[in-house]
């Protein structure tokens, strides 16, 4: 009965390690997903912006055919 609790109490502090290692690797998962979409909200807006420049720039030239 001894050998059993023993192993349990193994078993039991096993687990709490591994809870505790994939509690911080959440953590850290979650900062990087959250930097990931930040970065990729600056890029689309980045683009927007470049389009919106490119677009200007063309209305600004003249039409085919025109000089």
């Amino acid at each position: 009965m001894e050998i059993d609790l023993k192993s349990l109490e193994d078993k039991v502090s096993k687990l709490i390690s591994v809870c505790a290692s994939l509690r911080d690797e959440n953590l850290q998962l979650k900062s990087e997903l959250s930097k990931a979409t930040q970065d990729s909200a600056k890029l689309k807006s980045n683009m927007l912006q470049a389009s919106e420049q490119l677009e200007s720039l063309l209305d600004t030239l003249p039409a085919e055919g025109q000089s």
